[in-house]
């Protein structure tokens, strides 16, 4: 059963959905909500909500300010965020290792980040894992569902560029900032490559430690995520994580 806080940020998600329905009008061919509100794991006040939308024929400018300020202005109940990306059927109904997006709009809460928006980017590499996971555990709030819009991603495209990741955070192991979101994401990305399950950052967490009780690191990150921060993470235990995740999921390709 849902908590309140997830019916609040879902009652939000589908008063966006409206919105960008209403802007788009009858180019609309799918808005879905993806990401932990849709498949599990939603945590009040640190989860976004994730909209893709895809659009016939992309958007005019007036209708890129409209959404703008719909994304700047809404009430986003107990999430921390917003993000939005726009794409043409024709982007993500063939597989593509780089996906092209009409617009993304990112708002950012609780971050210094901030607000975002960047139109027309040619390839983006880093969507693939959002397709897979729309396609697998999204929700259509408007329009048709996520398998009739998004085709199948390859699996190893995402781990693909899930090890280019890995990879670039072996050189940020200090990097304080971000460790836990790196720390979470490698131990999803682990548990895709190894199984091809798309789940949350905690669940994710539980799975890295039971199958290698040794990465002190990941244990060390769920509570301080529960807890609040108590301690610097390790940056040696970093470094033994990421290797541990690039050798797994060399092997599992």
């Amino acid at each position: 059963m849902a908590s309140v806080e997830d019916l609040s940020a879902l009652t939000a998600a589908k008063h966006l959905a409206d919105l960008l329905a209403d802007i788009a009008g009858a180019a609309a061919r799918s808005v879905i909500l993806h990401g932990s509100l849709a498949a599990g794991g939603f945590r009040p006040g640190r989860s976004d909500i994730d909209v893709l939308a895809v659009i016939d024929g992309g958007l005019a400018d007036a209708q890129v300010e409209a959404l703008t300020r719909v994304v700047r202005r809404a009430n986003v109940g107990t999430a921390a965020g917003v993000d939005l990306h726009v794409v043409t059927p024709e982007a993500v109904g063939v597989p593509a290792r780089a996906v092209p997006v009409e617009l993304y709009i990112g708002r950012h809460d609780v971050s210094a980040v901030g607000f975002e928006v960047e139109r027309r980017v040619t390839a983006d590499p880093d969507l693939l894992a959002d397709l897979s996971m729309a396609r697998t555990d999204g929700r259509a709030l408007k329009g048709a569902p996520p398998r009739e819009v998004i085709a199948p991603v390859p699996v190893d495209w995402v781990v693909d560029r899930g090890r280019h990741w890995l990879t670039t955070w072996r050189s940020l192991a200090d990097d304080a900032e971000n460790a836990a979101f790196m720390v979470l994401t490698a131990c999803r990305i682990w548990r895709f490559a190894v199984e091809n399950v798309h789940c949350s950052k905690a669940q994710a967490a539980e799975w890295a430690i039971g199958r290698d009780p040794s990465l002190t690191v990941v244990r060390q990150v769920v509570q301080q995520d529960e807890r609040g921060p108590a301690s610097r993470v390790a940056e040696q235990g970093m470094v033994d994580l990421l290797d541990t995740v690039l050798y797994e999921t060399a092997r599992a390709r």
